[in-house]
């Protein structure tokens, strides 16, 4: 994937930009050549070995470079040529066939009649497979599967090509790099007011590969290693440069006032070998990461590299002291909170000060998350142990009651939470550095991360330093594993959860909001810090507890559903939106429970909603809410409900029963006027 990025990124200039680097369209050459191998060891030779790069012709203007690289690729071809006979023997006809070029074209001729009859037996190729695939479906696509992921493992990269991609992916969270000219060697130095990443700077240990310089600063020591080699275990190469970073007077080291040690002398390490960040292969891909300064927090693997903002500020961020002020402070603010909120917010301050980078707080409906979450970020953002916080939610009108609480919420002075940090809403978009809680929905962050448009940049990696996710058990689909071939031969997007993905792109503490664990939640977040359940807060007295049961009995749910075989039923065809006769095959039989929520009857409704009607008061102050399978049947409930209540009450307001989901008009002023006002009293949603 990285490989057909480049080469499109540098298509793309040349096409768009007008760029006429020679040493970039070397480089998409390089790269090309790798692709087309592997390509052809899917289709064509599984055990292709292919010679070293053949460089092309040198253009008339060439630049000191260019020049030196395209020494050390004839270099590599020599040696490549010298341990390959037959190569070499294929080579030399072929630059003999092109140096006659000019005045062969039979040889022209020859090379397209070549590439014609590759074309048809390539396509005979497919069409065979895709024949197979309809007789022997999974036999054929794990053939492909296969090849594929072998040929995949033959792809090789050195470090040259591994740091190539590594200069475009700095470049593009800004930093100033070309691992090529911008070397020490070639004269390169840290510059007031520019944020380089200067190549092979010498340590006392040996040259590090980059070294990032924030202005003057050296902040951080990158080890850029070819894409065979796991990534984790060479931050240690990392920290022997930091150890052996020496300052000069063209440079500095961060001192003690930002808690570096004398061991390191450069605060920060990352380990790299350009590979995208894969969860199922953590040890060998992504950016691999580690404070010098937080011996109990441990290295850890990154989505993607730091901006130099990003590092700047991370670097002045005292934790210790944070800390301190976080255990010196005391819960007195304007909202008072219950025991159980105060021993909520110590278990995740303790876990923040433990170094744990997820956790889950569990709390029964009811019981005050939301105010116990304010608290808990007004405190941290306060102590400064984070400086932004993403409060994710998964539907747009959980956003405007959490802006609600977050502005109405008065801590100290009078002030609420949002008068003293900031609010920024769903509503905008981009990041707002002048607020310190961002609000968002999983949905527009997915759209920003992984479908910005061309041109346009996703949030950084530290972007956020801290992220809430309310509600997380709910609407997140269960993260898919893949087997050791799909890994290869499938991308990420085809088995893991957005979700998941917006959550592992940041480098955040994350702590996740809930009434209910599920087993996708504990696999994000971990075990519970902290657990209170609903009977514990009955017997506390915070909640009332709900009555026995009302089961309404029917016919059917006593009988169940059973036709027999050669029974003629009506089925509704939802493609065709029309209703046609069936036959049964077979005798079928359906729980009554199952069978409703995939198939709304008209009559079992009318039963259910007289029963309601018997038991619910349109005109009461209590507050009733129904659930529905989906839209249609709440739209369909609302309708019968009414012509129960009419039939029962007599006539009745019009907007006593409302269906409040999100395909109703306005939602949010919906629910507002349904907590706050007279009418609705009965809500139906889903």
């Amino acid at each position: 994937y990285a490989l057909f990025s480049e080469v499109r990124r540098h298509g793309n200039l040349a096409a768009h930009d007008l760029r006429d680097d020679y040493r970039s369209a070397l480089a998409a050459m390089r790269f090309t050549w790798q692709i087309a191998i592997w390509y052809h060891r899917i289709f064509a030779e599984p055990a292709f070995k292919s010679g070293a790069f053949i460089p092309p012709q040198p253009p008339a203007d060439q630049s000191a470079a260019l020049r030196a690289e395209l020494e050390i690729l004839r270099v590599n071809l020599a040696a490549s040529q010298s341990t390959q006979t037959v190569l070499t023997h294929q080579l030399n006809l072929t630059q003999t066939q092109l140096g006659d070029v000019e005045s062969d074209s039979a040889f022209w001729q020859q090379m397209a009649a070549e590439t014609e009859a590759a074309n048809l037996a390539l396509a005979a190729q497919l069409s065979a497979l895709q024949a197979n695939s309809i007789a022997q479906p999974a036999t054929a696509i794990n053939a492909i599967m296969t090849a594929s992921a072998n040929a995949a493992s033959l792809v090789q990269l050195d470090e040259a090509q591994t740091r190539e991609l590594i200069d475009a992916q700095l470049r593009a969270v800004g930093w100033e790099v070309d691992s090529k000219t911008l070397r020490y060697a070639n004269g390169a130095r840290p510059v007031k007011n520019r944020n380089l990443a200067i190549a092979e700077w010498p340590t006392e240990t040996g040259p590090a590969d980059y070294i990032l310089f924030y202005g003057l600063t050296a902040i951080a020591a990158i080890e850029a290693k070819r894409a065979n080699i796991d990534v984790s275990s060479y931050l240690q190469q990392a920290k022997r440069y930091s150890r052996g970073f020496k300052p000069s007077t063209e440079c500095v080291s961060p001192d003690a006032n930002y808690g570096v040690s004398e061991e390191f002398r450069v605060p920060f390490v990352f380990s790299s070998n350009g590979r995208a960040y894969l969860r199922q292969l953590v040890q060998q891909s992504g950016v691999w990461f580690c404070d010098l300064r937080q011996s109990r927090e441990p290295s850890r693997a990154l989505d993607g590299w730091y901006t130099p903002d990003g590092l700047a500020s991370l670097l002045k961020r005292d934790q210790q002291q944070a800390e301190s002020a976080l255990k010196a402070s005391p819960f007195q603010y304007g909202v008072q909170l219950r025991p159980y909120q105060i021993t909520a917010i110590q278990a995740v301050e303790a876990g923040v000060e433990a170094g744990r980078r997820a956790m889950l707080l569990s709390m029964a409906t009811g019981t005050g998350k939301t105010k116990t979450c304010i608290v808990l970020l007004y405190r941290l953002l306060k102590a400064q142990r984070f400086q932004r916080v993403l409060f994710l939610i998964d539907r747009s009108a959980l956003g405007e009651q959490a802006s609600d609480a977050f502005h109405e919420t008065r801590m100290e002075n009078l002030q609420s939470f949002a008068d003293t940090f900031g609010i920024k809403t769903p509503k905008n978009s981009g990041i707002d550095v002048a607020a310190s809680v961002h609000l968002a929905t999983v949905q527009s962050m997915v759209r920003r991360l992984f479908f910005a448009p061309e041109g346009s940049l996703p949030p950084s990696v530290d972007a956020y330093d801290c992220i809430v996710v309310d509600e997380c058990h709910r609407g997140y689909l269960l993260d898919r594993e893949m087997d050791d071939v799909e890994q290869s031969f499938r991308s990420e997007d085809d088995y893991i959860s957005k979700y998941r993905r917006v959550l592992d792109h940041f480098d955040a503490v994350k702590i996740g909001l809930t009434a209910t664990p599920a087993l996708h939640t504990s696999t994000i977040f971990g075990a519970p810090i902290f657990n209170y359940g609903y009977r514990e807060a009955v017997i506390d007295g915070y909640l009332v507890d709900y009555e026995p049961p009302y089961v309404i009995h029917t016919e059917l749910s006593r009988l169940g559903i059973h036709w027999q075989q050669g029974d003629v039923v009506r089925r509704f065809d939802a493609k065709a939106h029309q209703i046609a006769l069936y036959t049964t095959p077979d005798a079928l039989d359906f729980e009554v429970d199952e069978f409703n929520r995939n198939v709304i009857t008209i009559p079992y409704n009318e039963v259910v909603c007289a029963a309601l009607a018997e038991e619910i008061d349109p005109e009461h102050k209590q507050k009733t809410l129904i659930f529905c399978v989906n839209n249609s049947h709440a739209d369909l409930v609302v309708d019968l409900l009414k012509k129960a209540f009419a039939k029962k009450y007599g006539s009745v307001d019009d907007d006593s029963v409302q269906k409040i989901t999100g395909a109703a008009d306005k939602p949010t002023e919906l629910i507002r006027r349904y907590k706050n006002a007279t009418l609705p009293n009965v809500a139906v949603t889903v």
